[in-house]
């Protein structure tokens, strides 16, 4: 008799399992597909931004106070390098070592923004190497704003090392001290600088990476999978024990 009633009791203890476990395949699947959509509209925006007209330092600035992302926003600005105070960021390109350069340039208001005017490699960090590309006068830069970090973005990246002008993260209060530069005077984000070629080549601009890895269709379609292998697995089981 009480195998008789146990049995029972585990049927509805065995399907409140598998609908439970039913429920939160669903449920992952359907926030991978609002999640694929929120990736597919950001991409979609951050083309927009990339494609528009370029707006002035004015515009990012007040786009800034209000609040709104400039985050690869094209803009455009003129002013001098100040190439004295070049700051060199670890990178790579196409698998050779070597550095991104931002250069201080500052505007006709004396007001001052870093740009990464692009990549050097290791042999050619020394400007010396590379007069021609050491542009004097006032220029014209079009490329992509950046926003500036206020953190390491991660705890394993490496310390930035101002002292030897060696940095893995855009610190842009260490770049500003390390330059010597008057922090009252800093705009509060970045540019990259555009593809344009450079005078001797170097350095070599466009730089911009944009990595959205976009994997949520997949993910849905492997959450959605195992829920319908559940229920047929469940079925063929039910189906077994019946006969």
């Amino acid at each position: 008799m009480a195998e008789n009633a146990v049995k029972p009791s585990l049927r509805i203890g065995t399907f409140i399992a598998l609908g439970v476990a039913l429920l939160i395949l669903i449920s992952l699947g359907t926030w991978q597909v609002e999640r694929l959509h929120w990736k597919e509209g950001l991409i979609a925006e951050i083309d927009a931004r990339r494609t528009a007209a370029p707006i002035t330092v004015e515009q990012a600035l007040a786009d800034i106070v209000n609040g709104v992302d400039v985050e690869y926003r094209a803009i455009a600005l003129t002013g001098r390098f100040d190439h004295a105070k070049e700051r060199y960021f670890l990178a790579t390109s196409d698998g050779a070592p070597g550095f991104y350069v931002y250069t201080p340039l500052t505007l006709a208001d004396g007001r001052i923004i870093f740009i990464n005017r692009g990549f050097v490699p290791d042999e050619l960090k020394d400007p010396a190497k590379r007069k021609a590309g050491e542009i004097d006068g006032d220029i014209t830069v079009k490329g992509l704003a950046r926003a500036k970090l206020t953190a390491k973005p991660s705890f394993m990246m490496p310390d930035n090392e101002p002292a030897k002008n060696l940095f893995f993260w855009k610190d842009m209060d260490a770049m500003a001290a390390s330059a010597g530069l008057d922090h009252t005077k800093l705009l509060p984000f970045f540019v990259d600088a555009g593809s344009a070629t450079n005078p001797g080549g170097y350095p070599v601009g466009g730089v911009t990476q944009i990595d959205l890895p976009n994997n949520h269709l997949s993910y849905a379609v492997t959450w959605y999978g195992l829920a319908v292998a559940l229920v047929v697995i469940s079925m063929l089981a039910m189906r077994r024990k019946a006969r």
